[in-house]
């Protein structure tokens, strides 16, 4: 840490330990893997690989994601799900049909399903957050898919999992009610009363079979859409005894022509709004049914998203598809570090979240078939996120100099901060998107002496920079020195996270 120097702007931050805003969820920082591109198939999946295991999956792979310690795995989608038979995906791979898949236009093989995604999660350390076909299938699919995971033997289809290798129930207990059903893209794409009670009598079915489940129902894929927050009022009414959890998504693209840098890098801004809103309509329905139930959110789908032109006609009806594979940029990177730090922000509402996605599409981690593997500019603040996002998050405290954005004005730093009571340490993340550099006087009140520890720092002032497979380190954690005091210069561009421990 360096000491402040005069003349720059200035922000100060307090933080206090008993000033909280929630318990963080154990899976805030999960992540989604999806039947699209190559997140699978050359992605997790390669049996020819050099480092493939017995079951065919790269151990390169699995490497990275154990080394950010992913709590849990959404699966199998994702536009994929709304048309997906689950049965294609078990028992024999050699009996398995070739499917054609209509949401992306690929052909899927079927090789992996659940009980060889299952082992893939057991080797990596993550559970799985199974998502149930809502679009061309029902209840009784869904049923029969827990039946199948949860359900401990005795019966046709748990009895055919115990067949398939796997004895013990899996007992997964987050599971996806469908997927972005208000989206007129998705297959089987529903009005909000339809997919209501369609998801009502599907968790109904399902809390028969294991009553221990927790549920979640599909909102809003954005805030553009007409429907919003219509449709997330309307389906609450719809599901509010069943559900756990209302689902939200939001992705943000980097295009000049419509949007500047620094505009972009504040994005932040438009996901804490849209969390905003959507507690407000799950809030207005519990008041309306009188309930002391209150609804949590799971925003399983977040990410930056630059690809968006069609699919390339070689491309279409392809086992395997290099599509949506963003090379992520250090501007992406701080844009990132923003939204993970909006996560933590609203921890006593948000208390699960996916990354979308893991492997390849857009992703932090970039695979070559048969060759290496890259972390992505955005796999440091995921990093960041994964490993040191625990305990409580803290309000923090900031004044000082602001900055305008089309997002209204904003402080010149960006800041989350989290204490975990069990391990005595307090994190702090702090963000600096703008051109300055900022002279950061920190205050921490209330806790025990603390002692700094770690300071990683993401410098991303070259905003175009990338991480490729000739060139892989170019944006990477850099370790400051630590020292006391309570001045920090905070540079241009950055992304930090500061650690103190108690004595």
């Amino acid at each position: 840490m360096q000491k402040g120097i005069d003349n720059m702007k200035q922000v100060a931050l307090a933080i206090e330990k008993e000033d909280k805003i929630g318990e963080i969820g154990e899976n805030l920082f999960g992540s989604f893997l999806e039947h699209l591109g190559r997140a699978i198939y050359t992605g997790i999946y390669e049996p020819d690989h050099p480092s493939a295991d017995q079951d065919g999956f790269r151990a390169d792979v699995a490497d990275l994601v154990r080394e950010l310690k992913v709590p849990i795995v959404r699966y199998p989608g994702g536009n994929f799900v709304s048309g997906y038979r689950w049965t294609d995906g078990i028992g024999e791979k050699s009996k398995r049909p070739r499917r054609l898949e209509l949401a992306w236009q690929a052909i899927e093989t079927n090789e992996v399903g659940i009980d060889e995604f299952a082992k893939w999660a057991e080797l990596v350390g993550a559970d799985i957050m199974p998502a149930v076909n809502m679009g061309t299938a029902g209840p009784q699919e869904a049923a029969d898919l827990l039946e199948y995971c949860n359900f401990p033997g005795g019966t046709y289809w748990s009895d055919l999992r115990r067949e398939n290798g796997r004895e013990k129930p899996y007992n997964f207990r987050y599971w996806c009610i469908g997927n972005e059903m208000d989206g007129p893209w998705q297959i089987g794409h529903l009005p909000a009363e339809a997919y209501g009670h369609k998801a009502a009598e599907t968790i109904k079915m399902m809390r028969r079979i294991d009553p221990e489940i927790k549920a979640i129902v599909a909102g809003s894929s954005g805030p553009y859409l007409p429907t919003f927050p219509e449709w997330d009022r309307t389906v609450l009414e719809l599901t509010y005894d069943w559900a756990d959890y209302i689902s939200l998504h939001r992705y943000y693209d980097y295009d000049p022509s419509q949007i500047s840098s620094d505009d972009f890098l504040h994005s932040y801004l438009d996901m804490d709004r849209f969390i905003a809103s959507v507690v407000a309509a799950a809030d207005y329905v519990k008041a309306q049914k009188r309930s002391s139930k209150t609804i949590m959110l799971s925003f399983d789908e977040w990410n930056i998203w630059h690809s968006h032109d069609p699919i390339d006609p070689s491309h279409q009806w392809a086992t395997i598809r290099p599509i949506l594979e963003d090379h992520f940029t250090a501007r992406d990177a701080l844009l990132f570090s923003g939204m993970m730090m909006t996560l933590i922000n609203h921890a006593d509402r948000v208390k699960m979240g996916c990354l979308a996605q893991l492997v390849n599409v857009i992703a932090p981690i970039m695979t070559k078939p048969g060759g290496g593997t890259i972390k992505q500019t955005v796999f440091y603040p995921y990093f960041a996120g994964c490993r040191y996002a625990k305990g409580e998050a803290l309000h923090c405290r900031v004044s000082g100099d602001k900055v305008s954005t089309r997002y209204g004005d904003a402080d010149l730093l960006y800041t989350a901060a989290t204490f975990d009571a069990q391990s005595g340490e307090m994190n702090l993340f702090l963000l600096n998107p703008t051109a300055e550099t900022v002279a950061l006087e920190l205050t921490l009140a209330q806790f025990d002496e603390l002692k700094p520890v770690r300071h990683l720092l993401l410098d991303c002032k070259e905003l175009d920079q990338k991480n490729t497979f000739e060139s892989p380190d170019s944006i990477v954690f850099k370790e400051e020195s630590v020292a006391g005091g309570n001045q920090v210069s905070i540079p241009p561009y950055s992304f930090h996270l500061l650690s103190f421990k108690a004595n």
